[in-house]
């Protein structure tokens, strides 16, 4: 039997968890266990999970076909290394990702993380440029209020004043910014809305090598929901300046908003792609990097003849192995009325919400909901409270929102949705 003291006790002395202090006195729950849309605590308590573990976990945890996918392929290899070498799980699942992914991405380029894919696009936006003689091309356009990972470049195009690097301001590379549209996924785009992206690529296309977006969805850097006709007029713009077009759908693809890629709202196709999380269903950590042809083909005929990135567990086999599995349970299942559904019921869910005064607005797209709050919440507190309550729900700064698997069911979002009101209606409207 495992101690939970001992894990906690060990825990607290030795391990560093994602944004918090060594000695932080944040509450950490030790797992046993999880399984469909439940996490269970060492201590016995039953959790339903409202956050996909962040947001990869698409289809509930401990799948019957993607446990086998990694048992087979364990007995074949766990991993080997992909230069000068290749494998039969890298290659199917290449090929399944140009063939569900815009036309024009032919090529793909295997990475470990979400934020390496992020790099990954930069670097090959800008050796794009250099290898058409257009080195002056290096610098990136992003709007506001966005966020694309932790490591260097992609904190250079996460927001620069509300987001969590601005203590690395003065060693980051500086890019352009431009404020982001406040028309909302059901609304048109006006002039107003893309007035300052276009007057940012008028003054410094020449410099741009690509404007980087989440599209549709804003995911950690504020939650927000903008119109399908802004990524439209963004895609136009790309042309007219002849700057590239990088979308960075890790937090979007596989089905979150209610298509296959967010992307589809608009009908439009970036010159890069970025992807991850919910890739591999979230059992392993993978993302992948998609170019056009022409992109990969003016990299590797420009100097020095091939892409300068080179990843050691680039297309890990037990990785590429589950992702296929993954792929195959999402495409082969109804997910389309599975998101239709969980957005029917977010929407009916957290309706109350929106007649508490310690809310400023509730939103919900496919199977995202979000409420957004006056105030920034006290992660500590509610934390505990939600656990209490018999749910995992990880609220940061103003926004508490839910992001669960595709397969739960109406009884557990009802529970999830009304622990939500519940407790914020509990909270006090000045804090």
């Amino acid at each position: 039997m495992t101690n939970r003291s001992s894990i906690l006790k060990n825990d607290q002395q030795y391990v560093w968890h994602p944004y918090s202090a060594i000695d932080s006195n944040q509450p950490i729950y030790p797992v046993e266990s999880a399984d469909g849309v439940h996490i269970k605590l060492l201590d016995g308590r039953i959790l339903i999970d409202g956050m996909s573990s962040w947001w990869s976990a698409i289809h509930g945890y401990n799948h019957p076909q993607i446990n086998q996918a990694i048992t087979e392929q364990l007995q074949k290899m766990a991993h080997i290394m992909f230069g000068g070498l290749t494998h039969q799980p890298a290659v199917d699942l290449a090929t399944q990702l140009v063939d569900i992914t815009p036309k024009s991405l032919q090529t793909v380029f295997f990475v470990d993380s979400g934020s390496v894919s992020v790099e990954v696009a930069m670097k090959m936006a800008i050796q794009y440029w250099y290898a058409k003689n257009l080195a002056i091309k290096n610098k990136f356009l992003t709007i506001r209020q966005g966020y694309h990972g932790d490591t260097f470049a992609a904190m250079s195009v996460s927001d620069p004043v509300n987001g969590m690097h601005s203590l690395f301001a003065n060693t980051l590379c500086p890019q352009f910014f431009a404020d982001s549209p406040t028309c909302r996924f059901d609304q048109a785009c006006s002039e107003s809305d893309i007035a300052p992206l276009a007057l940012q690529l008028k003054n410094h296309h020449r410099q741009i090598a690509a404007i980087i977006l989440e599209p549709i969805v804003q995911g950690a850097g504020g939650m927000n929901f903008y119109s399908p006709e802004y990524l439209k007029r963004v895609k136009i713009l790309c042309k007219q300046y002849d700057v590239l077009l990088i979308l960075d759908e890790i937090a979007t693809g596989f089905g979150r908003t209610g298509k296959l890629f967010a992307c589809e709202h608009a009908d439009i196709e970036p010159d890069i792609l970025c992807l991850g999380k919910a890739l591999t269903g979230g059992y392993m950590t993978l993302a992948a990097t998609l170019s056009t042809k022409h992109i990969a083909q003016t990299i590797s005929n420009g100097e020095p003849g091939l892409f300068m990135h080179g990843p050691t567990f680039m297309a890990n086999p037990l990785a590429c192995s589950v992702a296929l599995a993954s792929l195959k349970i999402l495409l082969d299942s109804p997910w389309q009325q599975q998101i239709k559904q969980i957005e029917t019921h977010l929407k009916t869910g957290l309706a109350p919400c929106k007649q508490l005064p310690q809310v400023k607005d509730v939103r919900v797209l496919g199977a995202i909901g979000v409420v957004e709050l006056h105030h920034e919440i006290d992660l500590q507190t509610l934390q505990v409270q939600f656990v209490n309550a018999g749910v995992w729900i990880r609220p940061f700064n103003r926004l508490i929102y839910l992001m669960p698997p595709y397969i739960i069911e109406q009884r557990e979002l009802k529970i999830l949705t009304m622990a939500i009101t519940k407790i914020v209606s509990t909270l006090d409207q000045e804090t």
